[in-house]
């Protein structure tokens, strides 16, 4: 690992964030400072640092007498998170529908069968999820929506284990996908914005029961 400060501080971020992502650590977990540089082979003073970036990204909180504890949203949070996702999406959609080539079409139709035949890797699933909405938001062309839906990306670190444990909710997914991409290819741009929020009010519902 390099001796740089700076990269080391690095290192410890994306190695809590990736740990985020695989389910290994979940809302309402508490990160000690010591443990967390013990297991991921780094000293204290990175992973402090790291701590205060998550703080700042508002996936970790402070609690007085003990520590840092990733952040749990409340239920009223999830709904309003979702509300910016469907707002978002809907209007990536649309987007995509008017400025998206046929290639990003192939690749959204290609991820989707990715995650079609990873059913029963939740987390492989997941991930592979994500990579098919941060395309659609390539293909809307616009840099502040793909900012916007970056910077988001770190609260749905916050939504805890995935749906996608369940194979039926992979198959939704799946067809729900396939809506948004054939109406993507007509360049039909309500059809694609309906399928978006069609798709996204869905999810909410699944994570919400």
């Amino acid at each position: 690992m390099s001796n740089n400060p700076e990269s080391r501080g690095q290192a410890a971020y994306s190695a809590l964030l990736d740990a985020l992502r695989a389910g290994t650590y979940v809302p309402g977990d508490r990160l000690r400072e010591e443990e967390v540089a013990t297991k991921f082979a780094l000293s204290r003073t990175p992973v402090r640092e790291a701590l205060r970036r998550l703080e700042s990204d508002g996936i970790v909180e402070h609690r007085p007498r003990i520590g840092a504890v990733i952040r749990t949203l409340s239920h009223s949070e999830v709904v309003e998170l979702y509300e910016m996702r469907i707002v978002m999406e809907r209007c990536a959609a649309e987007l995509a529908a008017q400025h998206g080539s046929s290639a990003e079409f192939d690749a959204l139709a290609s991820l989707n069968d990715q995650i079609e035949a990873e059913r029963n890797a939740p987390i492989k699933a997941v991930s592979i999820n994500q990579e098919f909405h941060h395309i659609l938001c390539l293909a809307a062309r616009n840099q502040f929506l793909l900012q916007a839906a970056q910077a988001l990306n770190y609260s749905l670190l916050l939504l805890g284990p995935s749906t996608y444990t369940d194979a039926k909710r992979i198959d939704e997914v799946v067809t729900q996908h396939r809506d948004i991409i054939a109406a993507l290819r007509t360049g039909d741009k309500p059809a694609a914005g309906a399928a978006a929020e069609i798709h996204l009010r869905h999810s909410l519902f699944c994570r919400l029961t």
